[in-house]
């Protein structure tokens, strides 16, 4: 989306990315996620390593590198490949644009040659990870998977951050989390997330019941990692506080929590992973989006729930969406008991979902255009 608004302003020279899937392309029969990597707006202005890139993921998987071993290596070898391709640029005024943690060896190419540098942070970095980190401590063995990322991992983001002329953050959230680990503030510019909302939600129309029952609950989603930093254990201890409530809990994602945590007493319905294709159908049938995140860089799902006029239950520790008491409800601390007690009140008054229904719309601000206007006025 991003680049497309940018070629539209005759700003984009070329995306350099690792895979670009045009139609028919067989490499999308035979991984389907790769379909969506392509815009039509753009082809003619892209480089891609197709045949590089799935060679690094056959030889990695026989090597049997996953999680951050993986990660890092895949990190290593895109930033080659780009820096290979960009060793052949000569405009003295170009731009390098990247996204976090694939920037560093590209970014040290471009301050050689003179060029500006403008680096897109997804999330707050290792402030995230220590969120995360004293959650695991207080939590042991909830998530057993994670790991934190390694020293080598955030030595080359600080590269990365040192390098970059411009760093862009999609919330004030993040602004501030990245101030507070010494990143330079004028270097810092929030710009908000960008989206494009689906043809098929344009026309959703959300009928709420005088009064929800057993046999027809208050459906509530959580879509995303069922993970410890997107808040699910308050989830959880809602579900428990609700479990003699008509309020049903629909949890959608790839779940990295033990098995004891998944045998919740509240009435839970586990969906599991979701193709991205298959996501409308999910926001379709729900009644409102619950997102408890501890930390996100914006929260793209907020969005989506938006599109499809989901009334929100959020935090404030991800980008702004909610007006509370308008398009949903803002949680002060994001506990399972403000959860339950939020949904209570919903409960016994449904006339307020229609409220925020007819209120919930993705705001202009998020328009690519918008967000590539406010990119080219930033860097200038």
């Amino acid at each position: 989306m991003v680049p497309a608004a940018l070629k539209r302003r005759a700003a984009l020279t070329r995306l350099i990315t690792d895979f670009w899937v045009r139609p028919g392309n067989r490499l999308g029969a035979v991984v389907p996620r790769l379909r969506d990597r392509f815009h039509p707006g753009l082809d003619g202005s892209v480089s891609a390593f197709n045949g590089s890139a799935m060679a690094f993921e056959a030889r990695e998987f026989a090597r049997g590198a996953f999680g951050w071993t993986r990660m890092v290596r895949r990190n290593d070898w895109f930033q080659a490949k780009a820096r290979e391709w960009l060793e052949q640029e000569i405009d003295a005024n170009t731009v390098v644009f990247s996204y976090s943690y694939t920037a560093r060896r590209v970014f040290d190419l471009a301050k050689t040659r003179g060029w500006k540098t403008v680096l897109t942070q997804i999330d707050p970095g290792p402030a995230e990870e220590e969120i995360v980190a004293r959650l695991h401590r207080a939590h042991p063995g909830v998530e057993p998977k994670w790991k934190p990322a390694p020293p080598r991992y955030w030595q080359h983001w600080r590269d990365e951050i040192d390098l970059a002329d411009l760093v862009v953050v999609h919330s004030d959230w993040s602004r501030a989390a990245l101030a507070g680990i010494g990143v330079r503030q004028e270097k810092l510019v929030v710009i908000p997330l960008a989206y494009e909302a689906p043809a098929e939600a344009a026309s959703v129309t959300r009928q709420y019941p005088d009064r929800f029952s057993d046999e027809r609950p208050l459906r509530v989603l959580f879509l995303g990692q069922v993970i410890l930093r997107k808040g699910v254990l308050a989830l959880l201890d809602a579900a428990r506080e609700l479990r003699h409530e008509p309020i049903e809990f629909i949890v959608a994602g790839p779940n990295t929590l033990g098995r004891h945590h998944r045998r919740s007493p509240g009435r839970i319905r586990w969906v599991g992973s979701v193709p991205r294709g298959q996501t409308g159908a999910v926001y379709r049938d729900a009644d409102v989006f619950l997102f408890p995140t501890l930390s996100d860089g914006f929260g793209l799902t907020q969005l989506e729930a938006q599109a499809w006029r989901l009334p929100l239950i959020a935090t404030s520790n991800c980008g702004k969406v909610v007006r509370h008491g308008v398009n949903g409800v803002l949680l002060e601390q994001g506990s399972g008991s403000e959860i339950a007690a939020v949904l209570r009140q919903m409960v016994a008054d449904p006339a307020q979902l229609g409220a925020m229904s007819r209120s919930s719309r993705v705001d202009e601000q998020h328009l690519p255009d918008r967000f590539a206007a406010a990119l080219l006025g930033s860097r200038s």
